[in-house]
């Protein structure tokens, strides 16, 4: 009997030690299956984890390697890592459908090297347009705080040749919490545009318009370096060519100042009637800044651009008149004397808009706020062909004034009174994307048509054959960048009076990347990851129900579970004895 019971206690070891080993086994083999297959379920609502549909046709497409160097690795605050972790995610998600296409790596440029060779690290990365950001981390007891040199970028390497990716956004009015989670939403977007713009055979050209007296000089430095290092860039004088090629992707037309004839307009219309590309910056009133300066005043007058007939034709109409608003800039007036010293405050000035953008359209989605400068109103015109999408509007407080007005610093002495601020979202910058007529249809004599067609070897258009867009803004200082003697030219949208720097800049490249990109890669701009904060209030009321509910609630289920469980193995085997 007890060799029996023996065996049988030896054969029930045996099967333990073998369900034990088929376990481990079998734990083995998800492992590894889960290390080479990576599917993942997005349950978010806001499609976290899903890649656009044009991100997956480029990863899909990949003709080489990408590779990816993150240089976010080491010790860094609870945010960072959160950054690095989203990266990470990121990248992952570029695995699942490019799979071995995509390598990445995260580094840290300073493991292992010493303090003698931090400067030269520090110039290997800005020679890659890699720049360090200073942070502020807080140390524990008496040390206060730490200074630490961060690089919140990644540098994405493939046909030879490397885009870098500024991983860390900076947002007017986001909480630093917010700003992160607002980085985390535009990762997809800024990878696959660096993959896309390497991948380009030919990168887009763009011919900016001169003839009228366009904007040209120091105050376009920054735009026309910016336009040069993301496309060919080449100026045309429209006056002194027959026409515009079409070999040109985008054309930009920026604050012209003199009349356009005929001739000009014609140019310009076979340009859009062939499924050319047109970014209008147009200011229609004068405003001159040098009068203000002297006099404290000036009156607004028209600049004869002679472009009412182009512009309707088109579907949109800019009107004549100023916006003012409460959501303003600021400029240094003189408020009084210290002694022979002057007294400088900053004032509101309304005709200094503050645009922060409401639209969901990817070339604004989530973009920071936008400063122009004696802007003008937009009208648009009924057409089914065209689609008009309203990027920039003026803020719920304001007003339009109709030309030719008296623009005076005097009105900064006396109070604004928000009630007299009635004529809301009033539209600055249009989107239109449709199929276009052309305003010389059926005006043109037959002669003439011979000679352009036998001549120049062009085809008359009276419309357009498939859709094209075109974006207009009214206010032409938007794009232009300020300087000084002591600074040489600025950024885009930077106020040297408040040390702030708008989003011009990312606004005027988004429209020209919109315009010429066929891939619709700025739909990856639409995503957001909203930031699901908990209720301060109800943290504070419900504070002690669900410390309970979390930490005392899975101890008394637990307790449960085994008292049950005691309690049932206990009557077993009390049956199997009697």
């Amino acid at each position: 009997m007890s060799n029996t019971a023996n065996q049988n206690k030896q054969n029930k070891h045996r099967q333990a030690k073998m369900r034990l080993w088929m376990l481990l086994v079998i734990l083995i083999g998800c492992n590894i299956l889960a290390s080479q297959f990576h599917i993942g379920l997005d349950l978010t609502a806001d499609k976290k984890f899903t890649l656009s549909n044009a991100s997956v046709r480029l990863l899909k497409n990949l003709k080489d390697v990408v590779v990816v160097d993150v240089y976010l690795k080491g010790e860094f605050p609870s945010g960072f890592k959160k950054l690095s972790e989203a990266t990470k995610e990121k990248l992952n998600a570029f695995q699942d459908v490019a799979g071995t296409k995509v390598v990445y790596r995260f580094i840290n440029p300073f493991e292992g090297k010493a303090e003698s060779e931090k400067e030269a690290i520090f110039k290997q990365l800005a020679d890659k347009g890699i720049n360090g950001v200073n942070l502020q981390v807080n140390g524990k007891g008496a040390e206060g705080y730490s200074e630490k040199i961060i690089f919140p970028y990644a540098l994405v390497s493939y046909n030879g040749k490397s885009y870098p990716v500024k991983l860390l956004e900076s947002h007017l009015g986001m909480s630093p919490l917010e700003v992160l989670n607002y980085s985390e939403s535009q990762l997809e977007y800024k990878f696959v545009k660096a993959i896309h713009t390497l991948e380009l055979p030919d990168v887009p050209s763009v011919a900016y318009i001169v003839g009228h007296e366009e904007s040209l000089g120091l105050q376009t430095l920054d735009l026309l370096r910016s336009l040069d290092a993301n496309y060919n860039l080449d100026t045309i004088d429209i006056t002194s060519t027959y026409f515009i090629p079409n070999t040109y992707d985008a054309i930009v037309i920026n604050k012209p100042k003199t009349a356009f004839e005929d001739k000009d307009k014609f140019k310009i219309d076979q340009y859009v009637m062939h499924g050319g590309h047109v970014l209008w910056m147009v200011d229609m009133l004068q405003t001159p800044m040098d009068s203000l300066q002297k006099t404290q005043q000036f009156v607004t007058l028209d600049y004869p651009l002679n472009l009412d007939d182009l512009f309707f034709k088109f579907g949109f109409r800019i009107n004549t008149n100023l916006i003012e608003d409460m959501q303003c800039n600021q400029i240094p007036v003189t408020v009084g004397m210290n002694g022979d010293q002057p007294q400088i405050e900053l004032r509101n000035w309304i005709y200094f808009p503050v645009m922060i953008p409401e639209s969901k359209h990817p070339i604004v989605n989530n973009m920071d706020a936008i400063m122009g400068m004696f802007v003008n109103s937009i009208d648009t015109v009924e057409n089914t062909a065209i689609e008009k999408t309203v990027l920039l509007s003026s803020s719920k407080y304001s007003r339009v004034a109709a030309s030719p007005m008296r623009v005076s610093l005097t009105m900064l002495k006396y109070p604004q009174r928000t009630a007299l601020f009635n004529q809301p979202n009033q539209p600055i910058a249009v989107l239109l994307e449709g199929n276009f007529n052309s305003l010389f249809a059926n005006r043109l004599a037959a002669s003439f048509l011979h000679i352009y067609q036998d001549s120049l070897h062009r085809t008359f258009k009276g419309a357009t054959d498939k859709a094209t867009s075109m974006i207009v803004i009214a206010d032409g200082d938007i794009a232009e960048n300020d300087f000084s003697k002591a600074r040489g030219p600025m950024e885009m949208g930077y106020w040297r009076y408040s040390d702030t720097r708008y989003a011009n800049k990312t606004f005027v490249l988004n429209c020209l990347e919109y315009l010429v990109d066929q891939s619709k890669l700025m739909e990856a701009r639409t995503k957001e990851s909203r930031l699901r904060l908990l209720d301060a209030g109800r943290v504070t009321d419900e504070k002690l129900q669900w410390q309970i509910v979390n930490i005392i609630l899975p101890i008394v289920l637990i307790l449960i579970f085994a008292s049950a469980y005691t309690f049932i193995r206990k009557r077993k085997f009390e049956v199997k004895s009697k």
